[in-house]
């Protein structure tokens, strides 16, 4: 075995490049070759025989070993000029050459016939018609010529007499016609296959479908032209090896399992792949290698129909259909399935939460309100009357709050919110905001501190978003912060923007809870025993908020160190920002944002609450 892999490489090197492109034509100037060198090394092996047995030939003795050995010339010509045709023209002179020396040099007239009778049939394997009647006339030619010769007494080749001519010149034509029928038949066979292969052409061409011919360890041995127009690539890029190297390394053995499978059973085995392709899926750059989804259904290749279980071939014919925009509508639905779900589970939350907060102040408001409209019930103490009203205003004020943040949360999702930018100072805007939620600090317990520098510039935006951001972001800073801690404002000028810090001591978020922050109706921890009211829209408006402005959120928290919300709002923001949510980034908390100590010694520091 290892013997004749090296003679069919040595073979395939003496090949003309200009054949290498087409396999019938390769592996016919491939047999042309082995066959003449073979049998030009079988004469010149009989030569030392030749001489051991007759001793030193005569003259037409070293010419017809010359005649024989000149085949090798015609692989010479063929391997420089791959011109197959006047390489077997050189062989039937040859075979011609040595019919003629055998036949003048009184040699056996049998053996001159054999060789004049071999002519025609070397047009067979160049399936030419030329060649062989070329051959065929060339031959009855050299047969009328050698009988004229021995009849004028010019040679003794035994051509001469009736008997041998009318032997001769029929066997001549009956090879001539027994070769123009075999490249006939050829002819017409080939033309059947071609005739098959446009139709299967065809066929793909309508499908759509690449489809490759490949072994069962993904050799690919042929691979339909359409591949370009579909993946990219072209037909050499998937032969051989490449086809299985062009799968992800993942699914590889998927496309060995499906193949073997294929192999071993009549059944259409299915599987799906991805191949490497130069052409993207959408609008990407071509050129550039990317994965697409294909469906490969692989079928065995039975080349007799009749044939048995013991007649399958390890061939595999697998159509390949590109399922890469059904796989992204897939994916994109099953994204599509899993947010509604997830909407699904923030509106439960969502109710769970806002029937506490809504029932809690109108049970406190009917409750209150019944006992002041009952004569019966109503206290005589003016004090507690003003405590009871006191308590309908405050609950009612609640209602409000939750009231305004489900409406303003509405309008932000639907796109109704429209910001008006205008210049205003951001110092006495945080004042205010400072004070608006000092007595509630005051009540818990909290110290409430603000620092920026004593000049900030003037920020275009929306002051009333600008007031809601701020309210908001106060409010769930002393809400989540136990008494005797500390809630803390800064604000500070970084690359054209102003970046406002609401930073506390309180509760902290646990890092699981980080990832949903500012989506609607979600609160940290939640539950239905929270010891804080809320809805979970706050940081939710914030989000929307700050996404008007073309702005930024970064959030640093932890349980037990408390919570730092960055703001990063442009210093001009006159056209608005895209009705879409503010990315927030989140990270773990640093140590330092709530100790006034930390703040820049340019900044004015003071003590709100």
């Amino acid at each position: 075995m290892r013997f004749a892999s090296v003679i069919e490489r040595q073979v395939a090197s003496l090949v003309h490049p200009a054949v290498l492109a087409c396999e019938v034509e390769r592996q016919r100037h491939e047999a042309f070759i082995l066959r003449r060198l073979a049998s030009s090394v079988a004469v010149m092996c009989l030569a030392p025989l030749f001489l051991a047995l007759y001793g030193a030939p005569a003259v037409w003795h070293a010419l017809v070993f010359v005649w024989c050995a000149l085949p090798i010339g015609a692989v010479v010509l063929l391997s420089r000029s791959g011109d197959l045709l006047l390489a077997q023209a050189v062989c039937v002179l040859s075979f011609i050459g040595a019919a003629a020396t055998i036949a003048a040099g009184g040699g056996p007239w049998e053996a001159a016939l054999v060789w004049l009778v071999l002519a025609p049939f070397e047009g067979v394997l160049s399936q030419d018609f030329r060649l062989v009647f070329g051959g065929g006339a060339l031959a009855a030619l050299a047969a009328a010529l050698l009988a004229f010769a021995d009849q004028m007494y010019w040679i003794a080749s035994g051509f001469g007499s009736g008997h041998v001519t009318l032997l001769v010149l029929p066997a001549i034509f009956y090879a001539t016609l027994v070769a123009y029928s075999i490249v006939a038949f050829q002819k017409k066979r080939d033309h059947s296959a071609q005739l098959h292969a446009e139709h299967y052409r065809a066929v793909y061409d309508t499908v759509g479908d690449l489809v490759v011919h490949h072994d069962r360890n993904g050799i690919a041995e042929s691979v339909s032209p359409n591949c370009m127009e579909l993946f990219g690539l072209a037909p050499a890029e998937l032969m051989g090896r490449n086809f299985f190297e062009r799968i992800h390394v993942a699914d590889r053995p998927a496309l060995l399992k499906a193949a073997a499978d294929a192999a071993r059973s009549p059944d259409i085995v299915c599987t799906t792949l991805r191949l490497r392709c130069a052409a993207p899926l959408g609008n990407g750059p071509r050129g550039e290698s990317t994965f697409r989804w294909v469906e490969a259904r692989s079928r065995r290749f039975v080349a007799d129909a009749d044939a048995g279980p013991a007649g399958w071939d390890n061939r595999v014919v697998s159509i390949l259909r590109d399922v890469s925009q059904s796989r992204q509508r897939e994916e994109e639905i099953e994204k599509a399935r899993a947010a509604a779900a997830e909407v699904n589970v923030w509106k439960d939350q969502f109710l769970a939460n806002v029937s506490h907060e809504l029932r809690t102040p109108l049970n406190a408001i009917i409750g209150f309100a019944e006992m002041l409209a009952n004569t019966q019930l109503v206290p005589q103490d003016p004090e507690k009357r003003r405590e009871y009203a006191s308590i309908i205003q405050q609950s009612g004020q609640h209602l409000l709050s939750v009231v305004n943040s489900i409406l303003d949360m509405s309008k932000i999702q639907s796109g109704a919110f429209d910001i008006r930018p205008e210049p205003f100072e951001i110092a006495p805007l945080i004042d205010l905001c400072c004070d608006m939620v000092k007595l509630k600090a005051k009540e818990g317990g909290v110290e409430l501190v603000r620092a920026y520098p004593e000049k900030l510039d003037d920020v275009v935006g929306d002051k009333r978003a600008c007031k809601q951001i701020l309210i908001n972001l106060l409010s769930n800073a002393v809400k989540f912060t136990p008494r005797g801690g500390r809630v803390s404002v800064r604000v500070r000028i970084e690359d054209a923007h102003i970046v406002i810090a609401v930073a506390d001591t309180g509760i902290g978020i646990a890092a699981h809870d980080l990832a949903n922050l500012g989506n609607p109706f979600f609160q940290a921890g939640a539950s239905y025993d929270r010891p804080y009211e809320g809805t979970g829209l706050g940081l939710s408006v914030v989000r929307g908020l700050v996404g008007l402005h073309g702005g930024s959120i970064s959030v640093e928290s932890e349980i037990g160190k408390g919570t730092c919300v960055s703001v990063w709002l442009p210093l001009e923001c006159r056209s608005g920002g895209k009705n879409r949510p503010a990315k927030i980034k989140t990270a773990a908390r640093r140590s330092g944002h709530e100790d006034p100590r930390q703040f820049n010694t340019e900044m004015m520091v003071k003590k709100i609450a």
